[in-house]
């Protein structure tokens, strides 16, 4: 159910001479669930996989490649875990391989044969990629308000961007380690002069022939429009869409161009930071991110208090799913064109390490009923006599 109420404001004028107007509608929608967006099985895993990968490379980085579970079982919060670390590792056999340790019993872990085989194609994978993972680091460094960010919002995204944990190791000389205000750590990116940075948007537009580029002198493109994936069954009403189709109609602002000349109430606006969050989700490897993780963003991009909104109000370019008991913003656009955005090496690495744990899954399911039809060996005797009889 869709709900409008429209006004006009007078905005200011732009040193460019095109005014930014602002006639704005308030939309109300019901949120509609999407078997499809709900049940994508690597965004869904996610939280899960993450945890798996950081105790793999504990593990692989220790010297003996193996580890007492006395080093890791304090370090619930570090490996972002609900449960007790052993007992997250007991739930994925098929990763990681229990044996008794060589002192006090204790158990230990390493990974299975099938999961250092993956480690190393992972690895693989690192190496192959090492300048496109930095190409999108520096891109999303690039749309910040002056090409700098403190570390902590680099580390919160490396999950997202595919990053190694060693990523810094392989940074080449455009990057910077800065000190930021408050003595926060930061690292900043050198563009070239003349340097243009086209967000996807801009290139698919230019390949398919869908708009014009940006004119030097204006830093704003000539109506761009947003790919629209609504979802079965969505209609809307008429002022909507009339919205809607004045709203592709807007001059899209690239996330990478200097927006500080852009009334922040405009419609101009809307759209830029609707096409910063495209950006974004298309620079993530799975085009998704937790949405609470976004929010911390906006002091270092310029995005408005009310962020979320944009999610909300444009829900033929994102969807917002509920599973794991939070809301993960995901972009439509990959999910529904799949020529748009090219799939990357590390999620298919990823979705090789989701068929580990669906194997695990199985043996777990499989030791659950041998334990059922050994009780002592009654069962079994019961089951004998049935057969018998």
């Amino acid at each position: 159910m869709l709900f409008i109420s429209r006004h006009a404001q007078t905005l200011k004028t732009l040193p460019s001479s095109s005014t930014q107007i602002r006639t704005y509608v308030d939309v109300y929608m019901k949120w509609k669930k999407d078997h499809y967006f709900d049940n994508i099985e690597h965004i869904l895993r996610s939280p899960q996989l993450k945890s798996i990968i950081a105790l793999k490379n504990c593990i692989t980085n220790d010297p003996n490649s193996c580890i007492p579970i006395s080093s890791v079982s304090k370090k619930t919060h570090h490996f972002d875990l609900s449960t007790k670390v052993t007992k997250f590792l007991r739930q994925f056999p098929s990763i990681f391989e229990e044996f008794v340790g060589p002192e006090h019993n204790l158990p230990w872990f390493r990974l299975t044969p099938e999961a250092a085989d993956l480690d190393r194609e992972e690895r693989r994978v690192y190496r192959d990629s090492a300048e496109d993972l930095r190409g999108r680091l520096r891109k999303l460094i690039l749309m910040s308000k002056d090409n700098v960010l403190p570390l902590s919002i680099v580390q919160g995204m490396k999950w997202y961007l595919g990053l190694p944990d060693d990523y810094m190791m392989s940074l080449d000389s455009s990057f910077r380690f800065v000190d930021m205000e408050d003595g926060v750590k930061g690292l900043s990116v050198e563009c070239s002069n003349g340097e243009k940075v086209l967000s996807l948007l801009q290139k698919n537009t230019i390949k398919n022939n869908r708009g014009l580029l940006c004119s030097e002198n204006r830093g704003l493109c000539s109506e761009i429009e947003f790919p629209l994936f609504p979802s079965k069954g969505c209609r809307l009403r008429v002022k909507i869409e009339d919205w809607l189709k004045e709203f592709q109609q807007l001059p899209y602002v690239s996330p990478y161009d200097d927006y500080s000349r852009l009334d922040p109430s405009s419609d101009v606006a809307e759209k830029r930071v609707v096409g910063f969050l495209h950006e974004l989700l298309c620079l993530f490897v799975d085009h998704s991110a937790e949405r609470k993780k976004l929010l911390c963003l906006k002091k270092w991009f310029g995005l408005p208090q009310k962020v979320h909104k944009a999610f909300e109000r444009h829900p033929q370019i994102f969807y917002l799913s509920m599973k794991n008991k939070t809301c993960t913003a995901i972009l439509r656009e990959p999910y529904r064109d799949k020529a748009s955005v090219e799939p990357h090496p590390v999620l298919a690495v990823r979705k090789k390490y989701i068929q580990l744990m669906k194997s695990s899954e199985l043996i777990l399911k499989s030791r659950r009923s041998s334990c059922r039809f050994s009780d002592d060996g009654v069962v079994e005797k019961d089951l004998d006599l049935d057969f018998d009889g």
